[in-house]
């Protein structure tokens, strides 16, 4: 019997595979399938962006008197609506996986050893074990971080506020802060160091200068106390909702007898396999890279290793995004460089979802950088309405070795509002 604890990406992932090779598998869910990304994350910041796309591009044409557009804002319906659609996402996603021949359990687990399960006072055996508890928001330990909101609990707002300060620097921290910009909030956002420091300088530049235009960003700058409506910092007072964004800790105490990490992550080889022979893990439980493709992958390689089939995980070319007016995609191959190492970039083409933006200065980017020498394809970010799904494929692209020169032969559809592959092109004839 292979036992899964949670429902989410990774677990389910973990569990399809299993039921694919006849294995017999049960999940055992907490609340709802689907987990963070569908309940609480990924899925309500897709919903609300359409909502906020829509509004963007109704001041665009109003703006330029090509439509007069007259429309209401009401919080609560926008995220009653988000509600809806996810209980409908969430139906589906359970009749597809007990389609599958997947027995699911609802209730709270706790794994006293490695043969067996506790699930509300009841005792279940394994032979295989997988924990894909994911995580949850982290509380720093901040004088009345109790009084602050995070993104668990947006949907749960009766109206926009009327500011917002956002404590963090990463990709959730831009993401709602894009939202409530556009929803009307007087949007600040507060980091202890520099905003979305891991990105490319000039693309940083682009998310705070064009996309992120009417949001109010403190680095630098430390939080020495946060009240009910109020957040007291080292360089002055801010008066709004508190919302934390300040990353995220495994949910792993139901185990005690594996090796975990610092922050509590469960310590995994790359098989999945945890220190005990016959219990793996995948997903945010591990404390690794926090998104949803990655954590079906980790599921999917633990789920074939608790069924004997050999698999070691991939990390390398990992595709990101961040959530904004347009998506903004990347991959990072590291600070390497080689000795004839350049750099291009390009303004992003107008079309589908951007024909419009031109009458603002705002049909994206596209940078790369590459050895001429080697055709080594060293970094990529997009800003594009299309660019999640091209830097995805790229990234199976550039697994497969392809170099700049291949690129002679793409052609691309069109219209496409991408200038990546323009600019490997370029590249191609050096």
């Amino acid at each position: 019997m292979n036992i899964i604890i949670g429902g989410g990406p990774a677990g389910r992932a973990a569990a399809l595979e299993l039921a694919s090779l006849e294995e017999d598998v049960t999940i055992i869910e907490r609340n709802h399938l689907g987990g963070t990304c569908l309940n609480q994350g990924c899925m309500v910041i897709c919903g609300l962006r359409d909502i906020t796309n829509f509004l963007s591009d109704a001041k665009t044409l109003n703006e330029h008197h090509i439509l007069e557009l007259d429309y209401k804002i009401e919080y609560e319906k926008i995220a009653e609506g988000v509600k809806r659609t996810i209980a409908r996402i969430r139906r589906i996603t359970e009749k597809e996986t007990k389609d599958a021949g997947i027995e699911v359990i609802y209730g709270e687990a706790k794994v006293p050893d490695n043969k067996h399960v506790e699930v509300e006072g009841e005792k279940l055996d394994y032979d295989n074990l997988i924990i894909a508890t994911g995580a949850r928001p982290y509380t720093p330990p901040i004088k009345g971080s109790e009084n602050a909101i995070n993104y668990q609990d947006i949907l749960n707002l009766e109206e926009t506020p009327e500011s917002l300060i956002i404590i963090g620097s990463g990709m959730i921290a831009a993401e709602v802060a894009n939202i409530f910009s556009i929803l009307g909030s007087r949007v600040h956002i507060i980091c202890r160091g520099e905003f979305l420091k891991d990105i490319d300088g000039e693309i940083r530049d682009y998310i705070t200068r064009i996309l992120l235009r009417d949001v109010e960003i403190h680095t630098n700058t430390r939080i020495k106390s946060i009240k009910g409506g109020a957040v007291e910092t080292d360089k002055g007072h801010l008066e709004g909702l508190p919302f934390l964004a300040t990353g995220m800790i495994p949910n792993s105490e139901i185990i005690d007898i594996v090796k975990k990490g610092r922050r509590g992550n469960i310590i995994v080889d790359d098989r999945m396999q945890t220190t005990c022979r016959n219990i793996y893990a995948a997903g945010d439980v591990i404390g690794g890279i926090g998104t949803t493709p990655v954590a079906r992958m980790e599921g999917s390689i633990a789920g074939l290793n608790a069924a004997g089939i050999e698999k070691r995980v991939d990390y390398t070319y990992i595709p990101h995004a961040i959530s904004l007016g347009y998506d903004v995609s990347y991959i990072e191959m590291g600070k390497a460089r080689g000795e004839k190492s350049v750099e291009g970039k390009m303004p992003g083409a107008a079309g589908p979802g951007s024909f419009w933006k031109v009458l603002d200065d705002n049909t994206g980017l596209g940078k790369v950088r590459v050895d001429l020498e080697t055709g080594t394809i060293e970094k990529v970010y997009s800003i594009a309405p299309s660019s999640r799904n091209v830097v995805a494929y790229l990234s199976l692209l550039l697994k497969l070795g392809v170099k700049t020169y291949d690129f002679e032969k793409f052609v691309e559809t069109h219209p496409s509002t991408d200038v990546i592959y323009k600019l490997m092109r370029f590249f191609a004839k050096y």
